[in-house]
């Protein structure tokens, strides 16, 4: 079935197109008339002191007792005095003075504490965090370069591929929805050199993968193998991806499948991926309905994230429910997420949706990685959402059924409970 703007599987409420205008609830960037998508010293040792000759012991010659001295307190030595680490770290990016989803979430905070992880790749002692972003494909932002994967395109049909063949080892986004990947990316990733927006792991890592079609829907056979695949574990025919990740974002759901639970195909990769030890993020969808009906929103074993305002209140458009553990910034109309894109007017966008929520969850699990890299899927789970913030009067929604999880993700507390213990080291 081919989806309305309302329920495009690909989870962005509202996006400007290249005019500058708002975009239908569920819209994603479009390509701007007539662009297409962009192709894809050690000190010498000192020497040794001669050995120093054995003093002579002369007897004592004999004499009147002799007065031991007064005691005399030995003198204080300073204590030594520790530098004060910075609380917080503040990128020089420009958008970022109005990137409101990074102070909410706690990001200047958790950045103090991991100073090693807002370092360039060229500078750190470890290999970086690699998370795999499902999505429309490979776009070569500027704001993740020498980081970024092109991975794989697993859109099988050649006509909803619409680059002239089927599967293949280009990802490059191709049509209208081609830049809905690279916003997700950003989100996750994006570098801390002064230009552009900060994102929440700049030394990280993205591998792009395709699963959706110019049409902006994504089959379940593909979107399972591109998950396979995307963590490293075989699939017939697919040259094994050299760099499997850790993380994956899934800011989308299958089409062509009711909306009546997890489907079957998608739970058995969801398990092979988790067993692999790589977390999976995913979006709730965006039809302010129950996320328990949607691929792989509702599966075992993923972490499903729903979208909260600035005042951690759950927007219309956001999906509910108990398969959603918690929720990240998404957005509002006229109040979305500012993010860099090369399909935005000067470079920038606005865009809302649980599709923004999600990378955000996606970016503070690598972050913690980078310093507990050999957490669990489940141990992570379990950090980010019990470190979330609290909604306030307890609840996202009026209505307790409408549940959003353990409440609004926050990045320092999530960093500092991981710091404090030695789980993952």
């Amino acid at each position: 079935m081919k989806l309305s703007a309302l329920t495009l599987p690909l989870l962005c409420a509202a996006l400007l197109n290249v005019e500058g205008q708002a975009a239908a609830p569920g819209a994603i960037p479009a390509l701007p008339p007539g662009q297409t998508v962009p192709a894809p010293q050690v000190p010498a040792p000192r020497p040794a002191a001669p050995n120093p000759s054995p003093p002579e012991i002369a007897p004592s010659a004999p004499g009147r007792p002799q007065t031991a001295p007064p005691l005399v307190p030995l003198p204080t030595t300073p204590q030594q005095v520790r530098p004060t680490l910075p609380t917080t770290y503040q990128p020089s990016d420009p958008l970022y003075a109005r990137q409101w989803d990074m102070t909410t979430i706690g990001m200047p905070q958790a950045w103090a504490l991991l100073p090693e992880a807002v370092k360039t790749v060229s500078t750190l002692k470890t290999p970086p965090i690699t998370v795999a972003v499902l999505d429309t494909g490979f776009v070569n932002s500027p704001e993740l370069t020498g980081r970024i994967v092109n991975g794989y395109d697993f859109v099988r049909d050649p006509v909803r591929a619409g680059d002239g063949n089927g599967r293949d080892r280009d990802a490059s986004g191709v049509g209208q929805f081609a830049y809905h990947g690279e916003v997700v990316a950003n989100i996750i990733a994006a570098a801390h050199d002064g230009r552009g927006m900060a994102g929440i792991h700049p030394s990280a890592r993205i591998v792009q993968v395709r699963v959706a079609g110019v049409d902006g829907l994504i089959d379940p056979q593909d979107l399972a193998d591109g998950l396979r695949w995307a963590a490293g574990l075989a699939v017939p025919g697919v040259p094994t991806n050299p760099n499997p990740a850790k993380v994956l974002n899934l800011s989308l759901f299958a089409d062509f499948i009711p909306l009546t639970g997890c489907d079957a195909r998608i739970q058995k990769a969801v398990t092979a991926v988790t067993a692999r030890g790589a977390l999976i993020v995913v979006g709730a969808a965006n039809d302010g309905a129950d996320a328990a009906g949607y691929s792989p929103a509702g599966c075992r074993g993923v972490l499903t994230v729903t979208s909260a305002t600035q005042g951690g209140a759950r927007p219309a458009y956001a999906n509910w429910g108990r398969s959603v553990a918690l929720a990240a910034p998404g957005g509002e109309t006229d109040h979305g997420i500012p993010v860099s894109s090369l399909s935005g007017a000067g470079g920038e966008r606005s865009p809302n949706g649980t599709s923004m929520a999600a990378p955000h969850v996606s970016g503070v699990a690598s972050l913690i990685l980078s310093a507990r890299p050999r957490l669990t899927p489940a141990q992570l789970q379990s950090l980010l959402t019990r470190t979330a913030t609290p909604f306030p009067a307890g609840h996202c929604d009026p209505d307790p059924t409408r549940s959003c999880g353990s409440g609004t993700l926050n990045a320092g507390a999530a960093v500092r409970t991981a710091l404090a213990s030695s789980l993952g080291k």
